[in-house]
């Protein structure tokens, strides 16, 4: 017997222990949590990845198959999926345009099709906890096409499990950052009505323990199931926990009815390093109570001792990884929907049109070491090393038209990986001790990169190479230039010569900056 595309057919039944799993997703939060934990329970592990680079740097990238492809590309999803036992769904559209239903629908659809041929013995779904007796119109278009992408994929004919869950707690989940900004940094708070709303929020570590447990699951078993933790509580409850948690003055918080989900997602914009572009879709998701309306899940997937973890205890475990930096995969690492992920033209032979581009280069009297740690440091915390006022303008200016602004910090203190995302930017090279590539995700009228380099010269010292370039996007992107060139010899030339002083002062003076 064999398959749709000619393969041979395997029999039915559960995926056994040690199974494939393909992972999508794995760019993303919990894609990037869940690997790990797959190859620990004995998984093999292939990971479909648009642009596989980017997992490079994750410290199990040599333990998984990474292949690139696209869920929306049949032909890249059949050869990913050839020889898989479990297939895991963990991608979705959202924010990528006012047609992000259709495209959740037909990626759900293409991939659907695409395991029931190649003989997959088990989907694996994380969505959304849909509220009781709300029709599916009155659902926020998240909550909506969630629910869609569900549906979709039980009816693949392949057995699947869809986990519904609502608010995930954990060290970088963009529900736990939001919460987290909003009650660290307003000790009195107008909030929403949506305070109100009782949710059932749930620890990451259940959500991944949940999902690694569906692999095996047997194949009679195909429904959804609702996941959540063991109490159900408001936003406002969260806030107050998340006070006495962190040890921080009780909070005045008042609601008021007039500010809808799309005011609220502005406020939240504004608060927190969420974009209003994620925010709104969490804050519309907030209008209806969503609670768990059974715990069937447990007995597939055995609850241990402990389990599912208290919501308190998912607080504590989030904030303890947030202050060893720990933080594995953030909100942010899937790249924010709509930014630019054009590639760095070849140069200088580069025939695309107009490149811009701003140079500087310094000698550091500082080994070369001082000043990549510099380098690899930037951002977050520390900085950008010029003209702060600048810098913190443009983050608003840019939050201000619906783009990521300049708060979203770093993933780690020290360490940059392929794919993190650094304030407005995201790293999209790393070649660790020389360069530092990152590329623009600010709202922009063409595409920008910035370069940091830790070079020798030809004396043997070290040297400081930084370079902008900016790939204009029609009249727009020339005036954008154009504009903000008589400003480069303070902030770029300002930046390098910051960061060749930092370097030389962490060395202690002692850098000789020559080749030993």
């Amino acid at each position: 017997m064999t398959d749709t595309q000619g393969h041979p057919a395997r029999p039915p039944g559960p995926p056994p222990p040690g199974s494939l799993c393909l992972v999508t997703g794995a760019t993303g939060y919990i894609g990037g949590r869940l690997v790990p934990e797959l190859i620990a329970a004995g998984h093999r592990v292939r990971c479909l990845a648009r642009t596989p680079g980017k997992l490079r740097d994750h410290p199990w990238a040599d333990q998984a198959e990474i292949v690139r492809g696209d869920v929306t590309d049949a032909a890249s999803l059949a050869e990913a999926l050839r020889g898989v036992d479990a297939a895991y769904y963990l991608v979705h559209a959202l924010g990528s345009g006012r047609d992000f239903e259709e495209t959740d629908r037909r990626a759900a659809r293409t991939f659907a099709d695409q395991a029931r041929a190649a003989g997959v013995r088990r989907i694996v779904y994380l969505g959304g906890l849909v509220p009781r007796g709300v029709p599916d119109r009155d659902l926020s278009p998240h909550l909506r096409s969630r629910a869609e992408v569900g549906r979709i994929l039980l009816d693949s004919g392949v057995p699947t499990t869809v986990l519904r869950a609502a608010v995930i707690i954990g060290s970088g989940s963009a529900s736990f950052e939001m919460l987290r900004y909003l009650t660290e940094r307003l000790p009195v708070m107008v909030t929403p009505s949506w305070v109100r709303t009782r949710i059932q929020p749930i620890a990451v570590r259940d959500v991944l323990r949940y999902l690694v447990g569906s692999a095996t699951m047997p194949a009679h078993v195909s429904r959804a199931f609702d996941i959540g933790g063991p109490e159900v509580l408001t936003y406002l409850d969260m806030m107050r926990r998340y006070a006495d948690v962190d040890g921080l003055p009780r909070r005045l918080i008042l609601p008021v009815p007039v500010l809808t989900p799309r005011l609220s997602s502005h406020w939240v914009g504004l608060v927190t390093p969420v974009p209003r572009s994620i925010a709104r879709p969490l804050a519309e998701s907030l209008k209806y109570e969503v609670v768990c309306d059974e715990h069937d899940i447990a007995d597939w997937v055995p609850d241990p001792p402990g389990t599912p973890i208290p919501f308190d205890r998912a607080l504590s475990l989030a904030l303890q990884k947030v202050r060893d930096a720990q933080v594995d995969t953030r909100w942010s690492s899937a790249s924010v929907p709509g930014t630019p992920s054009d590639p760095l033209p070849t140069d200088p032979d580069w025939a695309g049109g107009s490149l811009y581009t701003d140079v500087r280069e310094r000698t550091v009297d500082a080994p070369p070491e001082a000043l990549w740690r510099v380098v690899e440091g930037i951002g977050g915390e520390n900085g950008w090393y010029s003209f702060p006022l600048a810098w913190a303008v443009r983050g608003w200016l840019d939050r201000l038209v619906g783009g990521v602004g300049l708060r979203r910090g770093r993933r780690d203190a020290a360490r940059l990986r392929i794919g993190d995302s650094l304030d407005f930017w995201r790293v999209e090279e790393i070649e660790r001790g020389r360069l530092l590539r990152l590329r623009a995700e600010m709202r922009l009228p063409g595409l920008a990169w910035l370069e940091m380099y830790a070079e020798h010269d030809d004396e043997g010292r070290t040297r400081y190479r930084q370079r902008a370039l900016f790939h204009p996007r029609g009249l727009a992107g020339h005036a954008y230039w154009w504009s903000v060139s008589p400003f480069h010899a303070l902030v770029f030339g300002g930046m390098a010569r910051n960061i060749a002083r930092t370097a030389e002062a962490a060395a202690g003076g002692t850098g000789t900056g020559a080749a030993s």
